[in-house]
């Protein structure tokens, strides 16, 4: 069964990966199955967010009413089929305006026995200009019908209040707390932000995951490169120690993150359709194909 880590053992582990020159990966996983395969692959972190399961359900990836008791409920299953990997958890800062006591929210995920937190769900889609231009101007007809619905909400949190600046003082008091942590950041104010209140890793977030079969529509490589790119400056202008990761757009395969690394500074990745979803619909649809495709005699 799984071992809550400190945020000293964490960091250690991850500047030991890198000092080996190897990418740092961060895998969503919101089942034992994916946890546990995870893990025996070699991922760094294991990172569980309410939202997975709307992948397992074989949708895209989707906001999950009352995210924050999902996901507490997820941890049992994966801790009990993960050794020696820090699971972090996925916490929705904004998602009830009464929960206004950011350290009791963390303190029961730390409680659970979660190793760190990342902020997810995150109002921050709402400050991506190229969502907001897609959503706006109906470029894309099937991205606008997937994030539809979730950024509404997500607008009408903004609108109320409850803005990034709710998730930025979250990592402020995980990082007084001594609780490690990563910031999902949509732009370079964001990431300036998240590096002020001390974050230990930051993932620049290039938009919904492109590829497999419900995957969003994605920028190119070198947009998607540009893009996160400057977020990493941004983050390394206020702390050139705070590690940088990837995640999302046209990064969906590991060949893809051969691009991340060649046009970015980024160290490592962050996959969450990238891991749980895409692989299980190649895998599945692969096996059966090979089933079918043997002969009855």
């Amino acid at each position: 069964m799984g071992q809550r880590f400190t945020r000293k053992e964490v960091l250690r582990r991850l500047k030991k990966t890198i000092e080996e020159r190897k990418p740092i990966v961060g895998a969503g996983c919101s089942a034992g199955i994916i946890a546990k395969c995870a893990e025996l692959g070699g991922t760094d972190l294991i990172i569980v967010y309410s939202t997975g399961l709307s992948r397992i359900k074989g949708l895209p990836t989707t906001m999950i009413p009352d995210s924050n008791n999902v996901t507490l409920g997820m941890f049992d299953e994966i801790q009990n089929v993960v050794k020696d990997t820090p699971i972090i958890a996925g916490i929705d800062a904004t998602e009830s305006p009464v929960e206004r006591d950011v350290a009791k929210l963390v303190k029961r995920f730390t409680a659970k026995g979660f190793s760190g937190v990342i902020n997810f769900p995150t109002v921050g889609f709402v400050y991506d200009e190229a969502v907001t231009r897609m959503l706006v101007e109906g470029k894309d007809r099937e991205f606008a019908k997937k994030m539809g619905g979730d950024m509404q909400e997500l607008s009408q949190r903004v609108a109320k209040g409850l803005d990034f600046s709710i998730e930025v003082e979250m990592i402020r008091v995980c990082r007084n707390m001594d609780v490690f942590t990563m910031a999902y950041v949509f732009n370079p104010e964001q990431a300036r932000a998240m590096a002020k209140a001390g974050v230990d890793v930051m993932v620049c977030h290039v938009g919904g995951t492109g590829g497999g079969l419900t995957g969003f529509a994605a920028r190119s490589y070198d947009e998607a490169a540009t893009k996160a790119q400057k977020m990493i400056e941004a983050t390394k202008e206020v702390n050139p120690d705070i590690i940088c990761l990837g995640h999302g757009g046209p990064f969906a395969t590991p060949e893809d993150t051969k691009y991340l690394y060649k046009l970015t500074d980024a160290v490592g990745f962050v996959g969450a359709s990238s891991i749980e979803r895409i692989p299980v619909e190649k895998a599945i649809k692969g096996v059966l194909e090979e089933y079918k495709g043997v002969p009855l005699k």
